[in-house]
């Protein structure tokens, strides 16, 4: 059934032949006026994947690749101001961006390693085509298909549940190693968070390269990205885990390492049947993560009454990772939540089906 909003924006054209062998339509008038078009304006026509056509005032197409990005800096600037400037223009969808120092100057070494390290370690599918005394141009070589939204996160999701199965490892040995690698890894998440934010903008911002990202609709963009969010600060709560494995000196008490563990290994099994109800656009799966969510919750006290038997010192870290813990269900919470929100209209639809 066409909803109302779609009628409004539909109307009816006839198809002209002229000439024998040229179709033509007539364009609505409202929608010239809209765009500021007038007669010999040029216009695109675009054919989509799916049979339809996209007529596209070619202003508009030239806003689709914006202009390249311009960073003027003084030799005085600190490298961090610099460098969210530049994740700001990777972010609205630069694909070229100048660093450059001001009037003639040079950039100071501290400038250049420092986004350079940033780019190398952060910026997906980014490269430094230009490194000179007074310039970087950093330039985005990959494109939509190359590496989809949905093939990002995954990844993001992979890297976060297996840094946060290795701090829970490092806590069980004690392994400050493996907690440091864990904190390293972080980087790693970062940069596909960088990467499928600036595409799920650049899909907002211009709706027909919303399938070229992998997506469907302009919800799911919204949904991806609140997804993305709680991936990444799953991944820093790993990180917490992590951190407060570092200043602990011995192994842990059995009966508190059991119960940090049963509810570690809780979590992060909802953090992945979350993850999987998103791509599988399962609506049971994601609730029922949701419902096993309050099973961590009541793991928590147990284990914080556990962990109040300990040494103050290192009561204060167990307390901080039983948080992150919880934070990790909670965070898989949200984002079973956020299925749910994208693929409710089949539940309902099957429901009423039925009667």
């Amino acid at each position: 059934m066409t909803t109302p909003s779609k009628k409004r924006n539909e109307e009816p054209r006839k198809l002209q032949l002229t000439g024998g062998s040229t179709y033509t339509i007539s364009l609505p008038k409202k929608w010239i006026i809209q765009n500021q078009l007038e007669k010999n304006s040029t216009i695109l026509v675009r054919s989509e994947d799916d049979g339809t056509l996209s007529i596209i005032p070619s202003d508009l197409a030239k806003q689709e690749q914006l202009e390249e990005a311009y960073i003027l800096v003084s030799p005085k600037d600190l490298p961090d101001p610099i460098i969210r400037k530049t994740v700001s223009a990777y972010l609205v969808g630069y694909n070229t961006m100048h660093i450059r120092a001001k009037d003639g100057q040079q950039l100071s070494s501290k400038q250049r390693s420092s986004l350079k390290s940033f780019v190398r370690d952060l910026l997906v599918g980014t490269e430094i085509v230009t490194d000179t005394p007074s310039e970087l141009i950093l330039q985005v070589l990959l494109s939509y298909p190359e590496l989809s939204v949905q093939s990002a996160l995954r990844r993001m999701a992979i890297i976060t549940a297996s840094m946060h199965k290795d701090a829970i490892a490092a806590l069980q040995n004690t392994d400050h190693q493996l907690a440091r690698e864990v904190v390293a890894s972080d980087n790693e998440v970062d940069r596909f968070n960088l990467y499928v934010t600036r595409q799920l903008k650049m899909a907002i911002q211009n709706p027909r390269i919303i399938k070229e990202i992998g997506l469907t609709t302009a919800r799911d963009c919204l949904g991806y990205r609140l997804v993305t969010k709680s991936v990444e600060r799953t991944a820093d709560h790993a990180v917490s885990i992590a951190e407060n494995v570092l200043p602990l000196k011995r192994h842990l008490d059995e009966r508190i390492l059991k119960k940090i563990l049963d509810m570690s290994s809780l979590a992060i099994s909802i953090f992945e049947s979350a993850i999987e109800s998103l791509f599988k656009r399962d609506f049971e799966l994601a609730e029922s993560a949701i419902q096993k969510t309050k099973n961590v919750l009541a793991m928590e006290k147990e284990a914080v009454l556990a962990a109040q038997q300990i040494g103050v010192e290192e009561a204060a870290n167990i307390r901080l990772i039983i948080e992150s813990v919880r934070r990790t269900a909670e965070y898989s919470s949200d984002i079973a939540e956020i299925v749910l929100n994208l693929t409710v209209e089949s539940v309902i639809s099957r429901h009423f089906q039925t009667k």
